[in-house]
């Protein structure tokens, strides 16, 4: 599996006790708004959170298939490649894909958020609120998901 160019990924240090959740978006002040939206912990009983950003679908899916990213923030308004079609094909190509959330366009939007098999939707403006209630919700299944240590 390729590596993602350099320039696409930034990662946060690794914590001891985290979970990774990747954020993708094309537009650098749409995943900062997300990051500010969650935080570095979304809710009281999980862990930190370690932010994988992600600007093309290339670094996506490369960031999916070497595993270990736990919730998935996908821009549905993302150009050239959208996060609603990156979402289906996740879920059609990953097994035991992890938690994805995506960013629609409008609460009407919602039907195409059905369709992309996504987990959970938010629209934009995003609600701080709704959002890190949403992430820290996807972290609890995923964190069930897991095997036990």
């Amino acid at each position: 599996m390729a590596r993602p160019p350099a320039d696409s990924i930034t990662a946060v240090t690794n914590e001891p006790d985290s979970m990774t959740v990747l954020v993708y978006s094309d537009d650098v002040d749409t995943r900062e708004r997300v990051k500010l939206a969650v935080g570095r912990r979304p809710a009281r009983d999980l862990p930190l959170v370690e932010w994988l950003e992600v600007a093309t679908e290339p670094a996506v899916i490369a960031a999916m298939d070497a595993g270990g990213v736990d919730v998935a923030v996908l821009d549905g308004e993302a150009t050239p490649a959208g996060g609603m079609g990156i979402a289906r094909q996740l879920k059609d190509e990953i097994y035991r894909c992890p938690p994805v959330l995506v960013l629609t366009g409008r609460v009407q939007d919602n039907w195409l958020a059905a369709w992309s098999r996504a987990d959970a939707a938010v629209p934009h403006p995003l609600d701080p609120i709704v959002l890190a209630e949403a992430v820290a919700d996807l972290m609890r299944r995923r964190r069930a998901e897991l095997p036990t240590a």
